[in-house]
């Protein structure tokens, strides 16, 4: 079989992008190796939640996924503070300061994936989805890129896009060199119920034994993202119900007051991981196939959504009788992408280094920082704007 694009990955990131393909002509396919799950019959809560920025949820609008998410499981975000861990230097953020209804809202993972295979399988005849099917080979042509299947197909395609992920298969294939390194710490998720409402705020408390924070889910529910030690981490997980709670109520100063679990917790590992390249002949990276950042900001999957747009701009753009595989055109997706990439990179490492680090003389330059830019309002603004995008 031949098509234009094959899109190996079909995660929030590479699905959306074959929903904004959907109109460009071009014949797509989708290979994901795992089926979605269905959504739960019951009203139970995805322990794995996404922060979406407000140009990443017009992105998803204008696709027609935004709008398949059910309100009452969708938290806007109108403030977010964050505490440092001398108990009194803080930072606020408002969306009222800088003019917006929000900062950014709270989804889950598994309503998300629903949201954008529901509207790939409402798209026209040139998009086919490949599911459950797994690759195993990928060989480069000069007219194309061969890649054959698990069960003995072969696909051919003038351009393959990697979206399948901080370990990326496709990006072994194609030997693109990475720089990665572990933090040796492990995000510990888990939801619970308030006693005290969350007014919408979200909570972030860089500790010495890590990064907490709360998010706002609907009603007088929150999601944890606790990034911390490995052993800490074990810790966490292997406590009994009410003990995490109380760990939790504490380490969080009682900002909500009572906590009661209503997801088990579970964790992931850390790591950062920097591409040396984005594209080659009939290739190209998006997502955490991309680059692989820490979560403190809470913008992974953001920075994803952006790859995704950036790359359906130019590919819808292009001229017709222009190979959407062309070196040259993918080369202006790279170049569009790396100074937002480095920049969230740098600054997701550089928080997680000085706050990770139990040197005295930074603990008092790191707070003061933070008092500091409180008081700056175009700082302040200038960090915000770049997390609305």
């Amino acid at each position: 079989m031949k098509f234009d694009i094959i899109v190996i990955g079909g995660g929030l990131v590479g699905a959306s992008l074959v929903a904004a393909l959907k109109d460009s002509g071009l014949k797509i396919a989708l290979i994901e190796p795992h089926e979605a799950a269905p959504l739960p019959q019951d009203a139970s809560w995805d322990s794995r939640v996404y922060a979406i920025s407000p140009g990443s949820a017009v992105f998803l609008q204008s696709l027609g996924i935004w709008q398949r998410l059910a309100d009452e499981r969708v938290a806007p975000v109108y403030e977010m503070a964050v505490f440092g861990d001398d108990n009194s230097a803080h930072i606020n953020f408002s969306a009222y300061e800088i003019g917006l209804s929000e900062l950014a809202f709270i989804a889950e993972n598994r309503q998300l994936q629903a949201a954008v295979w529901e509207a790939l399988k409402s798209s026209n005849e040139n998009i086919q989805i490949l599911c459950p099917a797994k690759c195993v080979s990928l060989a480069w042509q000069e007219s194309c890129v061969e890649v054959q299947l698990e069960d003995g197909s072969r696909l051919e395609a003038s351009l393959v896009v990697g979206a399948d992920g901080v370990n990326s298969w496709v990006r072994k294939q194609a030997d693109i060199e990475e720089s990665r390194r572990a933090y040796h710490q492990i995000g510990v998720v888990a939801n619970f119920s308030a006693e005290l409402s969350h007014r919408h705020i979200a909570y972030q408390w860089f500790r010495r034994d890590g990064v907490l924070a709360l998010l706002p889910l609907p009603d007088r529910r929150v999601s944890m993202v606790w990034s911390t030690t490995e052993q800490h981490a074990d810790v966490l997980r292997n406590l009994p119900a009410e003990e995490l709670c109380r760990c939790v109520e504490e380490a969080s100063s009682y900002a909500l007051d009572a906590l009661q679990l209503i997801t088990p917790p579970v964790g992931f590992p850390l790591n950062f991981v920097h591409v040396n390249q984005l594209v080659k002949p009939r290739l190209v990276l998006i997502g955490d196939a991309a680059h692989g950042i820490h979560p403190l900001a809470g913008q992974g999957v953001n920075l994803g959504l952006r790859d995704t747009r950036e790359l359906a701009a130019i590919l819808n753009a292009r001229g017709m009788q222009t190979d959407c595989g062309d070196f040259m055109l993918l080369r202006r997706y790279e170049l569009a992408r790396k100074e937002d990439i480095l920049a969230l990179e740098l600054v997701t490492d550089g928080l997680q280094k000085l706050f990770n680090n139990s040197n005295p003389t930074l603990a008092r330059l790191r707070n003061l920082g933070l008092e500091v830019t409180n008081h700056l309002p175009l700082i302040k603004n200038r960090l915000m704007q770049h997390a609305l995008n």
